[in-house]
């Protein structure tokens, strides 16, 4: 949460001022050379000077754009953060923000993560981030207003020229997908039948599952074979992270949700499997005490913290979620003070992000440029780079967040092979142009 007291303006409140001003479409660009976050408008140099003093979220993000719809109050981002390695490249998720701090900080963050995920996947994508709001009073669920907000999406990030290229995130699904790509081309988890990868839920969760497998190899525990497993979410990644988990033969899974729908599928599916669903309130903190070999947060971002690291009985934690440190470094630190075995999100979560961005060269089965990311052999996979990450914390003494930065940040470095930095040049002749008047 940032504490600033004008990102801490309610959010509808925000929009209302837009409304009233005309303004439709804003940005912010980061200027290396005055270290300096610009604004699109001289009315928002306070905000843009806010953000810059963010230091938690905000590190040299490339560009913020917004554009406000016609309709229904829904504010979409697209939050590009470092893009040496190329295109800015994320999912775009559907989300309630309370204040406008909540929906910028969320950007940043998640953006600047989808950078050390694409970097340490081997991906040539830089790190960006899609998000609509989702305005009180509107039915989220009326496929008319989900037509019409995913097609003014896809307009939005044709209007970027391919700085940023969005795929499935948090409140969204394969058919939004569809619906973005009839309106631009810079969309990937579009449906099969349109020659897309479809939900990227599912490899996400094969991914978490051989973190977990390296985080017991590093400390010598064996194999997943009769463990149990607490998971914070059901939802479309953890329901086949139970699948996968009862195929490498675990003991028992403990899974809790906020939703009772998924609760309800993931009773159905594993009726007869040594497994208890729990339906919980959205504040209940409750699966993070029970007795566990490994704890999945596969929920919302930041849940790692003051309040609940003390609760945990794990030895390790490897979840699906983004950013599940509130505070990388603080909370880093109290995970291993409590001799608990920390599985970088950004590491272990990049399945999804890979099969993304295997939709453009086409298909093979068993394709071995998907697989090689899932097997212990390659030396970017997921199993060998967490053992890299967890060796080099037990020799430094920093915490295996902390060495998964420094490696990721090593690796985003590099510029693209082919087209160097050129997706910061596309930001560049968006402000050039006047992107923010072609409304």
């Amino acid at each position: 949460m940032i504490t600033d007291n004008f990102l801490r303006t309610p959010l509808t409140e925000f929009i209302a001022d837009l409304k009233k001003k005309k303004i439709n479409r804003f940005y912010f660009i980061y200027s290396a050379d005055k270290e300096k976050l610009i604004s699109s408008r001289p009315e928002f140099e306070y905000l843009a000077a806010e953000i810059l003093n963010n230091k938690r979220d905000f590190n040299k993000h490339e560009g913020l754009f917004f554009e406000l719809t016609d309709k229904y109050d829904s504010l979409l981002g697209a939050f590009i953060h470092k893009t040496n390695r190329g295109q800015g490249q994320g999912g775009v998720r559907f989300w309630d923000y309370e204040h406008l701090g909540d929906f910028i900080s969320d950007g940043l963050r998640l953006s600047e993560g989808m950078t050390r995920k694409n970097a340490l996947a081997g991906l040539w994508w830089g790190g960006g981030k899609g998000i609509i709001t989702h305005s009180p009073g509107v039915d989220r669920k009326d496929p008319e207003v989900r037509k019409y907000i995913f097609r003014k999406y896809g307009e939005f990030i044709t209007s970027l020229k391919g700085a940023y290229l969005t795929a499935e995130d948090v409140g969204t699904n394969t058919p939004d997908m569809y619906e973005i790509y009839k309106h631009t081309r810079f969309c990937t988890c579009i449906p099969p039948e349109t020659g897309g990868s479809g939900n990227p839920s599912a490899p996400t969760a094969m991914g978490v599952v051989a973190g977990m497998e390296a985080g017991l190899e590093f400390l010598g525990l064996g194999t997943l074979q009769d463990k149990t497993i607490a998971m914070q979410g059901a939802g479309n990644v953890g329901l086949p992270m139970i699948q996968f988990l009862f195929e490498k033969g675990v003991k028992n899974v403990i899974v809790c949700d906020i939703n009772p729908e998924n609760i309800k599928r993931a009773k159905d599916k594993f009726s007869g499997k040594n497994m208890t669903a729990e339906l919980v309130g959205i504040d209940d903190l409750s699966i993070f005490g029970h007795d566990c070999d490994i704890f999945a947060p596969n929920a919302t971002g930041a849940i790692i913290n003051p309040e609940s690291i003390p609760m945990l009985k794990a030895k390790i934690v490897c979840g699906a979620a983004n950013n599940q440190l509130q505070n990388p470094e603080r909370d880093g630190k109290a995970l291993m003070d409590k001799g608990i075995t920390y599985i970088p999100d950004f590491l272990t979560n990049r399945m999804g992000i890979v099969n993304c961005a295997n939709e453009q060269y086409g298909y093979v089965d068993n394709d071995p440029y998907f697989h090689r990311h899932l097997d212990k052999e390659w030396e970017h996979s997921i199993y060998k780079t967490s053992l890299e990450v967890l060796g080099n914390s037990k020799k430094s003494g920093l915490s295996p967040a902390l060495e998964a930065i420094k490696l990721a940040d090593h690796h985003a470095a590099s510029l693209h092979p082919i087209f160097g930095h050129r997706a910061n040049m596309i930001i560049q002749n968006l402000v050039a142009e006047g992107w923010e008047n072609k409304l």
